[in-house]
């Protein structure tokens, strides 16, 4: 092929894949967040990951590449290009594929199953566009026990890792089988953790009263009777559940304890929690009505945690 015909052949190239990321945008103007690429910083701080290991050079499924270390704002969330000042570049590369020019290993970082560009974001992006399968790399993996889901958005990674902390949370505590309670949720990650820890506290305090240890099976279970299902008692006759969206009733008793906690560092120890939870929602101020509509739906999401409290016998409401 003349160097002619290779040039108005990476042209197309690049103005398909960049007509394709416009109207990947314009397919997302509703969830806008879904067309983006990933971030590794994002996912790093979503998973924690514990160390990194050099794993040297591999031949990884391009498929499994879902972001970027530095430049998940130049492409979308399939790698095409966004703007035309990657044109360049990007021709470049196409132009060695037609050439079949030898390029260099890209660089990546490895987290939850799935790759980030350190470098080589064009190469992968030429490489997405072609339909090419495997690519090498220079592997840096950073080591954490959950896997993701290459096919995921970024907010099926958050609950994916809530899942992975609940399972945890769930296996290493007993706490369904302890309480017969499946549907402590959370809308965000982190969460368990809090809980386990509000737990810690509770075994503490009764062990302040007692002169044998309690154990961690009975702790929980008094946690669960004494302080989450009176909260959760408090909330629904407050009717604080009004007042979110997208919230389950676990991320609101973690909102109202923290905001009791803040009031009583104020007013005192006997500040009643009741008058924390109106005080509360009535900080949030009045509904719009769009609002009020996605709240209803959200809400009836809410049933099956509530209605399994019921079966328990153990709310008032």
């Amino acid at each position: 092929m003349n160097r002619s015909y290779l040039s108005s052949q990476t042209d197309d190239d690049f103005s398909k894949a960049h007509n394709k990321a416009l109207f990947n945008e314009i397919q997302h103007l509703l969830n806008p967040e879904e067309a983006k690429l990933i971030s590794l910083q994002d996912i790093k701080t979503l998973l924690k990951p514990k160390n990194e290991v050099y794993k040297g050079m591999e031949v990884i499924p391009v498929k499994r590449i879902v972001g970027s270390e530095g430049r998940y704002s130049d492409f979308d969330n399939h790698f095409f290009p966004k703007s035309n000042f990657l044109k360049n570049r990007w021709e470049r590369v196409d132009m060695a594929h037609y050439q079949d020019i030898l390029l260099p290993a890209i660089s990546v970082y490895e987290l939850g199953g799935l790759y980030f560009v350190r470098d080589g974001n064009h190469r992968v992006s030429v490489a997405k566009s072609k339909g090419i399968e495997n690519i090498d790399a220079e592997v840096v993996s950073l080591q954490t026990e959950i896997k993701l889901n290459p096919d995921s958005t970024k907010q099926e990674m958050i609950k994916q890792v809530i899942e992975y902390e609940k399972r945890v949370f769930y296996m290493e505590t007993n706490f369904g089988d302890i309480t017969d309670y499946w549907c402590l949720n959370f809308s965000t990650p982190g969460q368990y953790d809090v809980i386990y820890n509000h737990i810690l506290g509770h075994k503490y305090y009764i062990n302040t009263t007692r002169e044998d240890e309690i154990p961690m099976e009975e702790a929980v279970l008094s946690w669960f009777q004494n302080v989450y299902l009176p909260v959760v008692n408090v909330i629904l006759k407050t009717k604080i559940i009004k007042r979110f969206e997208n919230r389950t009733i676990g991320d609101l008793y973690v909102f109202l304890i923290k905001y009791w906690d803040e009031l009583k560092q104020k007013f005192g120890n006997e500040f009643p929690l009741e008058v924390a939870a109106k005080d509360f929602r009535k900080q949030h101020g009045r509904l719009s009505p769009g609002r009020r509509i996605k709240n209803f739906f959200q809400r009836r999401k809410m049933k099956k945690d509530i209605q399994q409290l019921k079966e328990l016998g153990k709310l008032e409401i």
